[in-house]
């Protein structure tokens, strides 16, 4: 071997060795994840607090975003080879209102009702750390004065403890060696234990770096002929496997878990499709997608961050009848039918699956209905783990206080 064949060959080591590893199996992985989960149920805890009566969906996603950033910016400061670590949202911060299920993010022109007591809020937000997700959803009753408990009806109340009781199971079973399909099979006799709807084409993700919706896939409920025929996709089996990450995103309906694009409310979420390019004829449009690329070449923004927003508004157009973008659109249930929207992330470490995001239920979401025998003994089981953790939590801090 000669001289220079030796030294390639130390190189491409060299390389090898230096490769990164990006899944769970690397523990700074695990503490990424970990940091954007705490700062996730932070701006929900805030977002909460938040939302009473007078208060603007606007501000609210605005005030979410700035928890985001503002706590993202302080973590990971030290450049690596050079250049700073990519912080910050990961999914933009969406506020939507009874029978609007998802994707609200309005433009500072659009004009929306101030919430009321009574209304049905769901809360939907992700932040990142250099890449690695965290993804959260929760439903609220906005009450009538801050601090108040508000009133919820039966219809709502079972609904709430419905769709939450479905987010734990199904985040129980997504396991190594367990199969998506199973999953579903679990949401969907949830769902008919309380006599709710589980929303069709809401799908659960895997989570990759700097992917927040990769190929494995959990469908809520699997769709009907006459769904495939319209166009809808059925999901692929799949085997989950240690050291992934996933999304598990639940929404039930009291109505026909149908969702159906929103008329007047405006599409402003969307996310960059890598695959694609164009050569853009209007400025508008190129100015959109020069932004797209230098700030959200991967994850999903929202034009209500864009300088310009009437550029931002009239270019994303080309941009999608191009391709170059995705749409996620605000979503509706059928008139006066009532949502909720839970949605946390599980990390599938050696130990089994850990949920480190999503707030407690509401207290106030209660019903009389019972789940079947199998969803109660999860439903047990996650109890008593989650006493056994708090009750450690409680002694290491009293053992800590008493050393001081």
């Amino acid at each position: 071997m000669s001289d220079d064949e030796s030294s390639t060959s130390s190189a491409e080591e060299v390389e090898k060795e230096e490769e990164e590893i990006t899944d769970l199996s690397n523990s700074d992985v695990c503490t990424k994840y970990q940091e954007a989960s705490k700062i996730v149920n932070l701006a929900l805890t805030g977002l909460i607090s938040q939302c009473v009566p007078g208060a603007s969906v606007l501000d609210l996603c605005k005030f979410g975003s700035t928890i985001i950033n503002t706590s993202a910016s302080k973590l990971y400061t030290k450049k690596v080879n050079g250049a700073v670590i990519e912080r910050g949202v990961a999914f933009p911060v969406c506020v939507s209102v009874n029978d609007i299920i998802c994707n609200h993010s309005p433009l500072e022109s659009e004009e929306t009702e101030p919430l009321k007591a009574g209304d049905i809020v769901k809360l939907d937000l992700g932040c990142h750390i250099d890449g690695y997700i965290s993804v959260a959803a929760h439903t609220l009753i906005v009450p009538e004065a801050a601090g108040s408990t508000p009133e919820v009806d039966p219809e709502m109340g079972n609904l709430g403890v419905a769709a939450y009781n479905a987010m734990l199971v199904a985040a129980a079973s997504i396991k190594a060696g367990t199969k998506n399909t199973a999953v579903t099979d679990v949401v969907n006799r949830v769902a008919n234990a309380y006599g709710v709807n589980a929303i069709s084409s809401v799908r659960m993700h895997q989570m990759k770096r700097f992917v927040i919706d990769g190929v494995k896939e959990v469908a809520l409920k699997d769709p009907t002929a006459d769904e495939i025929e319209a166009g809808e996709e059925k999901v692929d089996e799949c085997t989950f496997e240690q050291a992934e990450v996933y999304a598990v995103d639940v929404a039930m309906s009291t109505g026909e878990g149908k969702p159906r694009p929103s008329g007047v409310l405006r599409t402003t979420v969307f996310k960059r499709n890598v695959e694609a390019n164009y050569k853009l004829k209007m400025k508008n449009s190129r100015y959109v997608l020069s932004v797209v690329d230098k700030q959200y070449p991967t994850l999903p923004f929202t034009l209500a961050h864009f300088d310009d927003e009437r550029a931002a508004r009239m270019g994303v157009t080309e941009c999608l009848s191009h391709g170059l973008l995705a749409p996620y659109p605000v979503l509706h249930e059928q008139k006066d039918a009532k949502v909720a929207h839970f949605k946390c992330t599980v990390l599938l470490l050696p130990s089994g699956t850990s949920r480190v995001t999503g707030l407690e239920m509401p207290g106030y979401f209660k019903t009389d209905k019972q789940p079947d025998e199998e969803t109660q003994t999860i439903l047990k089981e996650l109890e008593e783990i989650a006493a056994k953790k708090a009750a450690k939590k409680a002694k290491k801090k009293k053992k800590k206080k008493s050393g001081n």
